[in-house]
Order: C-alpha cells, then sequence, then structure tokens
C-alpha cells in the first residue's frame, strides 16, 4: 500500500473513507478514478472493510407483494444508513436465500429444483454448486428441497460448506430414521455424504437462524429442548444443552442467534427478552447478557421475531414490520414498514447479514 498515494489525501485516509461507503456507493466509487479503484481491490482494504462491517449488523428482508405472488424484491435493513434495495439479479435466476453467513448467500433456484448457488452480492461474484448425484434431501415428499440448509463460511482461510440435511422419504412410506447430510467442500469443489439416525423436527425460524461458530453449524430444534450441532471439523452431529430447563421455560418462545462470534438463545416472554451467551463453548456454560422489558411493544409480542443482534442492537421483524432495539439508550425504533398487503410475514424471510468482500470462488 502507498502511504503517500497518488492523490490529495493518503492512501490510508480513502480507504478508511471507502470502507464506510454503502454498498451502492462503494461500486460507484470504483469508477471515479483508477487510484479509487486500485485500492478496493488492496488486500490491506479488503481486510479493513470486513471489520468495519463486523461491528455493523443488517438484516436482509424478502419483501413479497400479495397482488404479484410471482414478484418479490430484496431489502436491507441498516442499522446506520436505513434501508436499501438489495439485488440478485446477476444470478440471472428467480432464487429464495437459504442461508447467510459472513457476507455470502446460499440460494437455491426456484424454477429449477436442486440447483444452489453462493453468492456475495458485494462483489456480484457467485458460484454455482455442482448437482449432488443423490436423491434430493427431504422430508415432505414431493417438496426436493432440503430441511436443513447451512452456510459456513472461513474468512480466514477463504473457504466456505454448503450443508443439505434431511429424511428422505419415498412417497406412502414413512421416514426410516436415516438422517442423511451433504456437504459442499469449496476447496475440492465436491460433495460428501454423511448418514446418521435421528428424526428431529424444526420450524421455519429454526431453518432460517443456522448460526455458524466454532466450525460448526447450530440448529435450535422445534421443541427447543436442545441446540443440533454439526461439527464440520471432524463430520459429527451433537447435541448442546440449552441455558435453561425446558420444562421451565416452557410457554416462552427461544431463538437461536449469534452475538459477537458467540452462540446466544433470545428468549421470549410476554413481558421480557432474556439474551444468554455461550461463555465457554465446549462445557457448555451459558450466562444472561442482557434482559429487556418489552412494556414499551407489548401489542407486537406475540408476533415479533429475533432476527440479528451485536452488542449494540438487536433487530426484530414482525409481520410488517423491522424494529432495532438500541441495548445502550434502551430505545426502540421503526426501521421499516410495509406499506402495503403482503403475501407473507417480514420474519418468515429475513436473514441476519453483514456485507464483506469475502470471495466465493
Amino acid at each position: 500500500m502507498d502511504k503517500l498515494g497518488d492523490g490529495i489525501f493518503p492512501d490510508e485516509v480513502v480507504m478508511q473513507i471507502l470502507a464506510r461507503l454503502p454498498v451502492k456507493s462503494l461500486f460507484r466509487s470504483k469508477s471515479v478514478c483508477k487510484l479509487w479503484y486500485r485500492l478496493t481491490l488492496d488486500n490491506y482494504f479488503i481486510q479493513l472493510y470486513n471489520d468495519v462491517s463486523r461491528k455493523n449488523p443488517m438484516i436482509l428482508v424478502e419483501i413479497s407483494d400479495s397482488l404479484l405472488e410471482s414478484k418479490s424484491s430484496l431489502i436491507c435493513v441498516d442499522s446506520l444508513r436505513g434501508v436499501f434495495e438489495f439485488s440478485l439479479n446477476f444470478l440471472n435466476d428467480r432464487v429464495k436465500v437459504r442461508a447467510s453467513c459472513n457476507g455470502l448467500l446460499c440460494c437455491s433456484s426456484i424454477p429449477d429444483m436442486g440447483v444452489y448457488y453462493v453468492c456475495n452480492p458485494v462483489t456480484r461474484q457467485f458460484r454455482l454448486l455442482p448437482k449432488s448425484r443423490e436423491r434430493p434431501v427431504t422430508r415432505f415428499y414431493p417438496d426436493g428441497e432440503a430441511t436443513l440448509v447451512g452456510l459456513a463460511c472461513d474468512p480466514a482461510n477463504q473457504k466456505f460448506n454448503v450443508v443439505l440435511a434431511g429424511s428422505h422419504r419415498t412417497f406412502g412410506h414413512r421416514p426410516d430414521g436415516k438422517f442423511i447430510c451433504l456437504v459442499f467442500d469449496s476447496e475440492l469443489n465436491k460433495w460428501r455424504k454423511l448418514i446418521s439416525f435421528q428424526d428431529e423436527h424444526f420450524t421455519h425460524m429454526n431453518k432460517n437462524q443456522v448460526v455458524f461458530v466454532n466450525n460448526a453449524l447450530h440448529w435450535l430444534t422445534a421443541s427447543s429442548s436442545y441446540v443440533l450441532v454439526l461439527d464440520l471439523s471432524c463430520d459429527i452431529w451433537r447435541k448442546m444443552s440449552l441455558p435453561y430447563d425446558p420444562i421451565c421455560g416452557a410457554g416462552n418462545r427461544t431463538y437461536l442467534l449469534e452475538l459477537d462470534g458467540r452462540l446466544s438463545v433470545i428468549q421470549i416472554s410476554e413481558a421480557w427478552m432474556t439474551i444468554w451467551v455461550l461463555k465457554d463453548y465446549w462445557n457448555d456454560e451459558w450466562c444472561i447478557v442482557d434482559k429487556v422489558s418489552l412494556r414499551c411493544i407489548k401489542g407486537m409480542v406475540p408476533g415479533i421475531f429475533p432476527i440479528s443482534q451485536t452488542s449494540e442492537y438487536v433487530f426484530m421483524a414482525t409481520h410488517k414490520q423491522v424494529l432495532v432495539y438500541h441495548r445502550r439508550s434502551h430505545v426502540w425504533k421503526e426501521m421499516y414498514a410495509v406499506k402495503y398487503s403482503s403475501t407473507l410475514p417480514l420474519w418468515f424471510s429475513a436473514h441476519a447479514y453483514r456485507s464483506t468482500m469475502f470471495s466465493c470462488n
């Protein structure tokens, strides 16, 4: 990196400014001059951009039109910059987002069953995953889609894994108890197959809220009795206990999120939102980091869902609104509201997201 730069300001100053631009503005800045274009390709800038983005949580929401059921659009809700439209048209396919991790998205094709992409909306790079020779991994015949879809991105080694898991079920027959898991390795560009015996159930939110920490993917089961973990370092499934007795937590809603690189559980009752974090990962030691009164949004509580969080913010989605709670000031703020009727609630297709320069190729 040239410390003096070729312009009025040193390269370091220009990079610090560019790293804080919204995604669209960053793309436009590349065409301003050759210097700015060169700086945005610098490895130092890429690392700087990723570090800045890590502190700025966002959520990605699919907005469906009730009049045109086949038409939908994506928006990104940013705690600092507000709301802006988000496009995946560079994929040249009609897709739905299945998982999000460290700036990459895993999307499945709507017209072509079994076709998956991994893309970075910031760089507009994408990778079409090779089709597996296995039968569709599904619990619901003839849906043909995996029960669980997970995306694990390792920024340090610039590699990722895609996980498709579920039970084979032939029409007219019950599942045989086999839990089939396919894992795609970006370095080897191929799938590997794991077989275990379990019969887990997951709600729609359980499937959406897959968390990647400690080189493992985590899903909360429908009963909210434990966390199902896939350790990608050894390809082993295991169960992780929750910070409370499931019987004592009966009547409350539980969600699995990430908090500053650690696994977190949010429990919502009629009056409180309790946030737990996994303090000691290997010994299943949890601790409460926050307890938030929901009195200010009492009428929304039955239909509100936490989507993303940091030590400063908690993003929540309802049927037609996206709210952010500022943990330091204890203030709730509406970030977005649907102005027309929508076929699906916002929380149904909301994912935690952060923009990075992570390469998927």
